[in-house]
This record gives C-alpha cells, structure tokens and sequence, in this order.
C-alpha cells in the first residue's frame, strides 16, 4: 500500500489500523537539537481523543504516547523520531458482520476493489483512528514553527445549517477550546451542540466547516509550480478522513465576483511593510505566501454510519438488511476533526519552511 508518506523536507510516514495494536508516525527531516515538549504533544492529542463529551464517540482512549526514537535527553537527534499510540479500548468483534459488507459511504468497497483483501475492524487503515498520528506529528510541527513565532488556530464554523456570521479572521480564537464543538462563538457552539445531540438521537448524523487561520507566516514559503503552498495546503486536507472540499481566501466566492472587488491591492505600512489591503487571496499569491494571514476552510461530510436500517450489498454481490450498525462513531465529526486540521496545516507549513530555508543558504 502506498501513499503512506507525506511531506518533502518535513515528512511524516503513519503506520497502524483503528482496531490494530496502534497508530504511530515516523518523522524524518525534523531538525536536531530541538526541545520537545512532550506535554504540549499529549495537550494536542487530548484534542483529538475519542469520549470527550456526548456529541463524540464513547470510544474510551486517553492517546498516551511513546517516542521510539529520535530523542534524546528531550532533544531531536536528526534520527527518524517515531512515535507511537496504543489502542486501549478497540473492539473488533463490533466489526464480525461487516466482514464482507459493503457499508454506504465508506471505502469498503474501494479497498477491496484495489487490493483485493482488507481489514474490515472498524475500516481498519481507512479509519479516522489513523488521524491520532497526523495530529502528534503536527505537535512536533507547531513546536517548530513557534520558534520562528508562527502560530496556526483550527476552528469550527460550521454544523450542519448552522455557521458564523462574521469572517473567520475576526474572530476570539482564545474561546475556542471553552467549549465540545470548538467554536469561537460560544452562543452559536450551544446552538451547533444541541443540534447535534438531537440529530444525534435521531440516528442521523451531520456535517459541517473547519476553518483555519496561520499567523505571522513569513513571505515567499511555497514552490511553484506544482508544489503551490495553497496546492500543498489542499493535499494535506483533502487526505484527511471524511473531508469533500477545500477553499482558500474568498475561495468558490471569487468566483462570483469582478476583478476590481477581488484584487488585493498592496499598500505600504508606516514601517515600509508591503501588505495587502483586503488579503482576499487567502495570504497567497502565485502559490507563494504573501507575509498575511493565510486562511482555508475545509468541508466534512456527515458521518457515514448512522443507525438507519441499510439494504446493504455484500462482497458476494447479495442484498442484506443490517439494523442499526454496530460500532462507535461520531455523530458529528467535525469537533474532533479541528485537532486534524490543525496539524496537517502546521504541517504543511514547517514542511516549506525548511525548504525555504535550504534555498536561501
């Protein structure tokens, strides 16, 4: 199986299945002598955990880690760093019936189409479980780039018909974290999180918008022509679990616009910094960042095992009702999916840096 690997210079390699012995990734390219902060990874996978509050999964995993190597005395060595999480509560016999079903909207069928064989726990390496690695990779990431005091924030705006009213860039991204549905609206999160226990209850499930805001990025990060920073930054979202679209700066609403609404004038600052003057472009210009804010939103569906009866195709190419499917999932993935989005970004983002910073040496 391939594509396993993402990243040039910064490049992340996960391993594990949803109902395996764990998920884990392999980091090559971090810089050496780096001090991680061990907690701050735990801090950013509790983010992620399954069984946080009602509108999550009841899978009970804490994600405590282990670094395998690449650290010493709590520095980088330049050496692979793998980290790796165990799964604590997996429960496979959840599965036994799906072995040779196809269920609506997953990629059972898929992978049994390109390989021929699959691991049918739990959707086993198509699960959102493998994200747990993502999001420790992208721990060692944000620690990177807050040397160079570059920040990334992940937010939900989004549930369902319910969204923020005002740009993503104005908003108090400190309350983020002050409520289960990680919205900085806190009126609006009540809202989002009702709606979602009753859809909930309903055996349906929703969709809904991760935003996201990179601070203090500097100019010139991306490689054009193919390896834009806005084409690198759709990659790395659309690989994550469930995602449908992705938009940067004004994204599909430029579409509708004319020329003179939608471009970024530049303007000079007291201190002779060139800025934009509406950053409508999403803090990238010719797939090269600009030195503004860089901003994306990411689409997820709903979830797709919900607790309708299904007539449900098997590998045997036969017709079966299953009630209620088995498992444990989110009604509502995108609260858990902030954490991801996050990472991957950040990601993204330490990744071209440290291309950048081999091209001016």
């Amino acid at each position: 199986m391939a594509g396993n690997s993402f990243g040039t210079l910064f490049k992340i390699t996960t391993f594990g299945e949803s109902h395996g012995a764990g998920v884990g990734v392999v980091i090559d390219g971090c810089p050496p002598a780096l001090t991680i902060d061990l907690n701050q990874i735990q801090e950013e996978l509790d983010k992620r955990k399954p069984g946080q509050s009602t509108i999550s999964s009841p899978r009970s995993e804490d994600d405590t880690f282990d670094i395998l190597s690449g650290l010493f005395e709590g520095k980088t060595t330049a050496a692979p760093l793998c980290i790796f999480i165990k799964n604590k509560d997996s429960k496979p016999e959840d599965y036994a019936l799906l072995k040779d079903v196809y269920r609506p909207s997953h990629a059972d069928y898929t992978y049994d189409i390109k390989y021929g064989w699959r691991d049918h726990r739990g959707g086993g390496r198509s699960s959102a479980r493998e994200t747990a690695a993502r999001v420790a990779a992208g721990s060692v990431a944000k620690q990177i780039l807050k040397t160079q005091e570059i920040s990334v924030t992940a937010f939900t705006s989004q549930i369902g018909d319910l969204s923020l009213k005002s740009d993503i860039l104005h908003q108090d991204l400190s309350q983020i974290h002050e409520n289960d549905v990680k919205c900085p609206d806190s009126d609006l999160a009540e809202k989002m999180k009702t709606l979602i226990e009753n859809t909930k209850e309903e055996g349906d499930s929703l969709g809904g918008v991760v935003s996201c805001v990179i601070k203090n990025c500097p100019a010139g990060l991306g490689e054009p022509v193919f390896d834009r920073l806005e084409a690198d930054l759709a990659k790395a979202m659309l690989s994550i679990n469930a995602t449908k679209g992705f938009e940067i700066g004004l994204g599909f609403k430029a579409a509708g616009m004319k020329g003179s609404e939608h471009n970024d004038q530049f303007i000079l600052s007291q201190d002779k910094e060139i800025f934009m003057d509406k950053n409508n472009a999403g803090g990238v210009l010719g797939g090269i960042s600009t030195g503004d804010h860089i901003y994306f939103n990411t689409a997820f569906k709903p979830t797709s095992t919900i607790a309708f009866n299904k007539t449900l195709i098997t590998k045997n190419k036969e017709e079966i009702v299953l009630e209620n499917l088995k498992g444990r999932h989110d009604p509502c993935i995108v609260p858990r999916a902030v954490a991801v989005v996050e990472a991957m970004a950040a990601i993204v983002i330490a990744d071209h840096f440290l291309r950048n910073k081999s091209v001016q040496l």
